[in-house]
């Protein structure tokens, strides 16, 4: 099973790139991988659910990168979800950012909170996002792992109902540069540097 050709392309440079993230970054990550075969050894599929404030930026990079790593690596029974403390809609720069990494992402509803479908690889069944709450029926409501992308959901979900384990991964808000000439560098700088990071998870399972 693979990832589609360009996405397979990103993967394999970030995964030459794993020496940039500090030891004390590894620790945090490590937490994740542990959980995943914990899952895995108990036979059981692994549920992540990535939550940000608005659903709208890192939590969407995360949740697909960790899909994707998780076939990269060929870990089994793994499903990711997204979810906010509330709902807004997924950022355009931020679905081009993760196009420009090798997802083939394409908006199958129009609206102020639109739909996308999500080919990360041939052979595994799109992924649909759009920006909900965290507790969304969509998600699932126990059995998973809540791993907080930013420090502000961090701070106001200290619980997340039906999660048996939480991880705080915060990433630094490329919404900073929105409307201004870096906005392009600077969304693809945080999907790639999260894209690592997920890799980096899913190669200690």
């Amino acid at each position: 099973m693979s990832l589609l050709p360009t996405l397979t392309q990103t993967a394999q440079q970030l995964t030459h790139t794993f020496a940039q993230i500090s030891e004390e970054r590894k620790e945090v990550l490590q937490q994740l991988s542990a959980y995943i075969r914990e899952k895995r050894d108990a036979g059981k599929a692994t549920e992540l659910v990535f939550i940000c404030t608005h659903n709208s930026r890192r939590s969407h990079m995360a949740q697909l990168w960790a899909q994707a790593a998780a076939t990269y690596f060929a870990v089994d029974r793994i499903v990711t979800y997204s979810g906010g403390t509330e709902a807004t809609a997924f950022y355009p720069a931020a679905v081009k950012a993760m196009q420009k990494a090798g997802f083939d992402i394409t908006k199958t509803e129009e609206s102020t909170n639109p739909k996308y479908k999500v080919v990360y690889a041939d052979d595994r069944a799109p992924v649909e996002v759009w920006s909900k709450k965290f507790d969304d029926a969509a998600n699932p409501d126990s059995g998973f792992c809540a791993i907080m992308t930013c420090s502000d959901a961090d701070g106001n979900c200290p619980f997340v109902p039906g999660a048996e384990k939480r991880i705080a991964i915060t990433y630094e808000d490329p919404k900073v540069s929105d409307g201004t000439a870096a906005q392009h560098e600077v969304y693809l700088e945080r999907a790639l540097q999260i894209g690592r990071e997920m890799l980096y998870v899913f190669s200690k399972v």
